[in-house]
């Protein structure tokens, strides 16, 4: 496994013509991110993990002081998995200046996260911008859980990269709990208690799917959850191709973002 550092280094020590996978992480690996990478494995000669957290994308400084960093711990589950390249540029590297750590997102896609964490998105693409720009990879491998993000990477890299997206499907735990890096920060109980959640927004998910009409339950159940100490920032059902509100049984997504002891956990179903 090569660890690399600079652009210099990746552009000297990484072939970019033979089949390559792209897996773009902010570290703190865990099952989610091993998925991706199996899936890259499965379908490339050589795969590419990238490891940077991206201050563009934090719209609280406190969050992203508080962003589980693991380098040391990253770098072991790795080179277990025989990861070819693994890059770890520093800021300097991908950001010249601040002008290019926004790139603008439609005001029709200003809804859930991009609505609740301004300039979030923007941050997401400035950085998939510039490292899209130096890994000519064939393949990018991108988690399900984040899905307004592959939505909106999918939508920005069209016809502007020639590289496809994998949308790999969301890993979770045996409570149902999806993998996410946030988790790393909770406790035990913390943790029950998130899942609780996600299997009730599952619960309701399988509810409308029988019936469309029971999509009317949403509401009482944001207040629920409120009552049960749970804060909600979003709970919404949209159309998955499109993230309007215009849904119907076949094409209906239901979004959500909560708060556990204030670490705020996204997910979708």
């Amino acid at each position: 496994m090569k660890i690399i550092k600079s652009i210099n280094k990746l552009n000297k020590q990484v072939d970019f013509k033979a089949n390559v996978g792209f897996v773009p992480t902010m570290g703190a690996l865990h099952k989610g991110h091993l998925s991706l990478i199996d899936s890259s494995k499965k379908k490339c000669k050589k795969t590419l993990v990238s490891i940077f957290v991206n201050p563009a994308q934090f719209n609280k400084k406190n969050d992203y002081d508080k962003y589980p960093k693991k380098i040391i711990k990253d770098l072991n589950i790795l080179r277990k998995k025989k990861v070819d390249y693994v890059f770890i540029p520093k800021i300097s590297e991908i950001y010249e200046n601040k002008k290019n750590m926004k790139i603008p997102i439609d005001s029709k896609d200003k809804v859930l996260c991009a609505k609740y964490r301004k300039g979030h998105f923007e941050g997401v693409l400035a950085v998939i911008n510039k490292l899209l720009r130096i890994i000519n990879a064939k393949y990018i491998f991108l988690g399900k859980k984040d899905y307004q993000q592959v939505y909106l990477i999918k939508k920005f890299i069209k016809n502007k990269f020639n590289i496809k997206v994998i949308a790999c499907n969301t890993v979770r735990d045996n409570n149902s709990l999806a993998y996410s890096s946030r988790n790393f920060l909770l406790n035990r109980n913390d943790l029950v208690k998130a899942s609780l959640v996600t299997r009730k927004v599952k619960s309701i998910y399988n509810q409308i799917k029988k019936n469309i009409n029971n999509a009317k339950k949403i509401n009482s159940e944001k207040k629920r959850f409120f009552k049960e100490g749970v804060k909600i920032e979003y709970l919404q059902i949209r159309n998955k191709y499109n993230l309007s509100k215009k849904y119907n049984k076949k094409n209906f997504k239901i979004f959500i973002a909560f708060y556990v002891n204030k670490v705020r956990l996204i997910d979708n179903f």
